[in-house]
């Protein structure tokens, strides 16, 4: 008997410690990009392997080099053996062949070729594991202080790590500082060599006002996903890390931001894409996990107890978190680019007034000093518009090679 409570007590152990595995890839949050606020959030600082998210981060260095001037769409990169030999998913790139920059963003986007981010790692850096510190220093001047990457693609190391949270940051960060190319997040297939490319990202077909932007999986890390999603001007940036199959996971993203969408009354209608209707019912909701079950048993022959556990899959509870205030659009501004230093800033203004002198000749820019992390920046802002000319204004400025953002002014009540 005491061999008996002795083994029940070790399984009680072991039953407990399956749910903690379960229950270890597991992170999610919601923020408001309007306003910052995180309206949502589970296991947020929580480091954890971010996969194919790693690319969000390959995708931002490979912009700034193209503003910077670095490369250009058109510039050819070429591919190493080391590249070619990288693991699916990939485009099966050949040794010495190469790819221009404009196919390797779309590859990376909708394919998330491991072969195509090795390419970019070492076009603009020495190596891959150089480029992979100047991606952990850009990632750390963005203020994601918890992330660590040690290559370009999320394949799998120990070292590689980083947080919903901080994921939030690097999505606002991409649209924030390159909104010119921000859209192309929201390509749905990429053609090369003859074959066609999917987008992982099912969102955006089936959620309305998704733009992006990434999904990632791993053994390590679950299926993870981050998605963007504006409806009336409002933006949500929802992270989910740790998804159990890619079809649950982008379940519960939806669930996630339809509650947080509903939370803002006046931004509260949500429209789905028309869908095939569904062979068999779903809910976004999931059922009531199923209790563990312990059978001990004793063989006849031998006389040993043996001992099966069935052990449900874990899956977190989604409490509502308390409500928020009303929100009120009172005006529209533009922002137009972040400077290290406030002279640049104050040339920005300048080149932003002369590109669109028809709206900007008379408006006061505002310089604002922001910190992320150890890094000082300055951001130029230009308030007081309605919606359709701070629009009109960002349109005029994207024609003359101008980064803008429209940002709505929000008064909150209550």
């Amino acid at each position: 008997m005491k061999r008996l409570i002795v083994l029940m007590i070790a399984v009680v152990a072991l039953v407990t410690g399956l749910g903690s595995v379960a229950q270890a890839k597991y992170a999610s949050i919601v923020v408001n990009e309007n306003t910052g606020e995180v309206m949502y959030s589970r296991n947020a600082d929580k480091q954890l392997y971010p996969a194919s998210l790693t690319k969000i981060m390959t995708l931002y260095m490979l912009f700034e080099a193209l503003d910077n001037g670095q490369v250009r769409m058109d510039t050819k990169m070429k591919v190493s053996k080391l590249a070619a030999s990288r693991s699916p998913s990939k485009l099966g790139l050949k040794p010495g062949s190469y790819i221009t920059v404009e196919n390797a963003i779309m590859a990376l986007i909708t394919k998330s070729a491991n072969d195509v981010a090795t390419v970019v790692s070492e076009h603009l850096a020495k190596s891959e594991r150089a480029f992979a510190k100047k991606m952990t220093r850009k990632a750390h001047a963005l203020g994601m202080s918890r992330t660590t990457f040690r290559n370009a693609s999320g394949l799998p190391h120990s070292q590689q790590k980083s947080t919903a949270r901080d994921m939030a940051k690097l999505a606002i960060a991409i649209r924030r500082d390159f909104p010119h190319y921000f859209h192309l997040f929201k390509t749905k297939s990429f053609e090369y060599n003859g074959r066609r490319f999917k987008n992982h990202n099912t969102l955006l077909s089936s959620y309305s006002g998704t733009d992006g932007i990434k999904t990632g999986y791993i053994n390590a890390s679950g299926f993870n996903l981050v998605a963007t999603v504006e409806r009336r001007g409002i933006r949500l940036v929802g992270v989910v890390f740790g998804g159990r199959t890619g079809r649950s996971r982008d379940q519960h993203m939806v669930h996630l931001l339809d509650k947080q969408f509903a939370r803002i009354p006046q931004y509260a209608e949500t429209t789905l894409v028309p869908q095939k209707k569904p062979s068999a019912p779903t809910s976004v909701t999931p059922p009531p996990p199923k209790p563990n079950v312990l059978t001990v048993s004793r063989d006849n022959a031998s006389g040993e107890l043996a001992v099966a556990v069935s052990v449900p899959p874990a899956r977190p509870e989604l409490a509502d978190p308390a409500p928020v205030q009303e929100t009120k659009i009172i005006s529209w501004g533009i922002q137009v680019g972040s400077y290290e230093r406030q002279a640049s800033a104050h040339r920005a203004a300048r080149d932003a007034r002369e590109a669109a002198d028809s709206i900007l000749s008379k408006q006061p820019a505002h310089l604002r000093q922001i910190r992320y992390g150890t890094l000082t920046l300055w951001q130029v802002h230009f308030d007081g518009f309605d919606e359709s000319i701070a629009r009109q204004a960002c349109l005029q400025l994207f024609r003359k090679g101008i980064s803008c953002v429209a940002i709505p002014e929000i008064q909150q009540s209550g």
